[in-house]
């Protein structure tokens, strides 16, 4: 079981190579789409990461991609800059899933 990582900045890609984990740096909308079903299509994927800039720039095609399939689990990461808010990211999560305002 591997993690593959799909990044907008060349810095969060060499990082995440440093730990093992492979990935690719894109930067338009199709290039995200496409490195996702590469990612999706390798068995041994098991996470998938992937930077909250590309999240936002196909929000719509990966929330669909989460509900469709089992695997892998797409995991949204903040860039190198830290703008991610983990907490109010869970809590988004948990209205959207079961209906809970947190």
């Amino acid at each position: 079981m591997k993690y593959y990582l799909i990044s907008d900045n060349t810095h969060t890609q060499m990082g995440m190579r440093l730990a093992g984990i492979e990935g690719a740096v894109v930067h338009e909308r199709e290039e995200v789409l496409r490195e996702l079903d590469k990612a999706i299509a390798d068995k041994e994927n098991a996470v998938v990461l992937i930077t909250e800039k590309l999240m936002e720039l196909c929000h719509d095609e990966i929330y669909d991609i989460k509900l469709r399939c089992s695997r892998p689990l797409i995991v949204e990461i903040p860039d190198r800059h830290g703008t991610l808010e983990v907490s109010s990211t869970i809590s988004g999560y948990m209205n959207e899933a079961i209906g809970i305002k947190m």
